[in-house]
């Protein structure tokens, strides 16, 4: 089987199961998919708690928890060089042929796409979220995903509004930035098996309660809807620093009753949530595709949303109903998604889904970006030094030193005494799952 591998990725991200989210989500599925395609794929993240080493899961996907704690916002605390002898050690265990970083703000992700590249690996880097231009953290966030990008094989975004943002903060040339949208698992994300009943209006919010994700624009709009519609409810799942807002908004209007604060929600009870309500509301302030959509949609839930980021191209206009990141828009919004919901059939829904978003298709469009990286030739160190000296004056000349040093640390690893060269470094053999064996269990 072996000799069978069309390619031999290896994806790097802080953000990973046990923990939750788009970019979670987006690795996992992906990765599954991959395998189905005849590729190898291993998953480098962080440790979480007590979950370190190597862990196998569904469908024989191997999953390196290497023993960095988080530091700050699930991310690893930034070494430059301290991960370059594991990945080293990855890289030439799984041999390795393509590493795919995701996430702008992973240190893991950047570090890894850092050491690849000087280790002659092709990259590939996804970018799953918006920033902007103005503020001090955007801008030291921009310099650094320049200095990662500058000599990546190839990039992808997950909508046009990532593409533009992504050039504009990296100066990427578009044509190597490639559009792939997520996608979501339909056969998990289904509609409830009878109508819900429309004596009730039932809108569900599932979010981090976090600034980014609007939770203040809902403690806003929440009075404002439940004073026009008494027939309305709100159910809220998530938790974050802004859960004591809302808690604080259902508190002085007396919504007790017609706010259910769930607090953090397990992925595999999304569904169960989702299909308990009529409407959809995700009050995001920025947003570069947003995940969460998809599944509500799939689920025959009607959308409510703000009009910000890649939002606008997720859905067809008759799934969708959106507003400006404003109070009195969204109250609106929401009027005119209550008036329309005789008109939704979620089971149809549903089946638009299904066409619309594969997790299959996803991954056959990664794999030509794949195949198209692997095809960029090869470079030595004084023509890749080239691309970084166009960061900047100064920039460029510290990115340069920074790869520099790099090359002579992989250099210096090959000669130590005490650690081994490539050639002496174990290879791991392949495992095939046949539909004879037994396969692991999901995330365990």
């Amino acid at each position: 089987m072996s000799n069978q591998r069309r390619h031999r990725i290896l994806m790097v991200s802080d953000f990973y199961y046990p923990n939750f989210g788009g970019v979670e989500n987006h690795i996992y599925y992906l990765s599954q998919c991959l395998l189905t395609l005849g590729h190898k794929v291993v998953v480098m993240t962080h440790a979480y708690g007590n979950r370190s080493g190597v862990r196998h899961v569904t469908g024989g996907l191997k999953v390196y928890y290497v023993p960095w704690v988080p530091f700050i916002m699930q991310n690893t605390f930034p070494t430059l060089y301290g991960t370059l002898p594991i990945i080293r050690t990855i890289l030439v265990r799984e041999k390795i042929s393509l590493v795919h970083g995701h996430q702008a703000f992973s240190t893991l992700c950047n570090e890894a796409l850092m050491h690849a590249r000087t280790m002659g690996y092709k990259v590939v880097f996804t970018d799953h979220s918006l920033y902007g231009f103005a503020d001090v953290g955007s801008i030291h966030m921009n310099k650094v995903l320049q200095f990662t990008l500058a000599d990546v094989s190839q990039a992808i975004c997950v909508s046009h509004t990532s593409k533009e943002n992504t050039v504009l903060r990296s100066g990427l040339p578009p044509e190597k930035v490639f559009v792939i949208p997520n996608a979501v698992d339909t056969a998990m994300f289904k509609p409830a098996a009878e109508r819900l009943s429309s004596d009730e209006i039932i809108i569900v919010v599932i979010s981090r309660l976090v600034y980014r994700k609007g939770a203040d624009l809902l403690v806003e709009v929440i009075p404002g809807v439940c004073r026009l519609f008494p027939n309305v409810r709100f159910i809220i799942g998530g938790d974050g620093p802004k859960r004591v807002r809302l808690e604080e908004m259902r508190e002085k209007h007396s919504l007790q009753d017609r706010v259910d604060m769930l607090g953090a929600v397990p992925h595999a009870k999304v569904q169960s949530v989702l299909i308990s309500g009529h409407i959809f509301l995700n009050s995001s302030l920025t947003e570069a595709f947003c995940i969460a959509i998809l599944e509500a949609a799939s689920c025959g839930l009607l959308t409510v949303s703000t009009r910000v980021g890649g939002v606008p191209e997720v859905l067809p206009d008759d799934m969708i109903v959106l507003a400006e990141p404003d109070p009195d828009d969204m109250v609106q919004a929401i009027a005119k998604a209550i008036q329309i919901l005789p008109q939704i059939d979620p089971q149809n829904m549903h089946l638009r889904m299904k066409k619309l978003y594969s997790w299959h298709d996803v991954a056959k469009r990664t794999e030509i970006v794949y195949d198209r990286a692997l095809k960029c030739s090869d470079q030595n160190l004084l023509e890749r030094l080239s691309r970084y000296l166009t960061c900047g004056s100064w920039a460029g000349k510290l990115f340069c030193l920074v790869m520099i040093i790099d090359y002579l640390l992989w250099h210096l690893l090959q000669l130590w005494k005490f650690n081994q060269p490539d050639a002496h470094i174990e290879e791991v053999p392949d495992i095939t799952y046949g539909q004879q064996e037994e396969r692991p269990s999901n995330f365990d």
